[in-house]
């Protein structure tokens, strides 16, 4: 009989080296998937390069707020807020802010290194 569940006790944590605690607890690093699921904390005044990913990113704001600078807008997220980038999308995530900020990322298809596209 297939299992018709999986239980996520112990979530892959991805090596980083911006101070950013990721813990996958579906995709393509931990239990395998067809999308990732994150909980993520990002440290005060953190920024990745603009990014135009092949998948689409769902981010729920846990505590804290976010800044997205998504082709050139910016949009700040509280707690409580979430949103919804569609693939193919320039954008740049930061916390430019003095507080960690704690959210949940869904990326659909799962998140690759391969789909990403960061800028150098």
């Amino acid at each position: 009989m297939m299992n018709k569940y999986t239980v996520q006790r112990s979530p892959f944590v991805v090596p980083t080296n911006d101070g950013k605690l990721i813990e996958e607890h579906f995709g393509l690093a931990s239990v395998m998937s067809e999308m990732s699921i994150a909980k993520m904390i990002a440290p005060p005044n953190w920024s990745e390069p603009f990014q135009t990913p092949q998948f689409d990113e769902y981010t729920f704001i846990i505590k804290g707020k976010k800044q997205f600078n998504i082709d050139g807008e910016i949009i700040i997220l509280n707690a409580g807020e979430s949103i919804k980038i569609k693939k193919g999308t320039r954008v740049q995530y930061a916390n430019p802010f003095d507080e960690a900020v704690e959210y949940i990322s869904i990326c659909f298809p799962a998140f690759s290194i391969d789909l990403v596209n960061r800028a150098i």
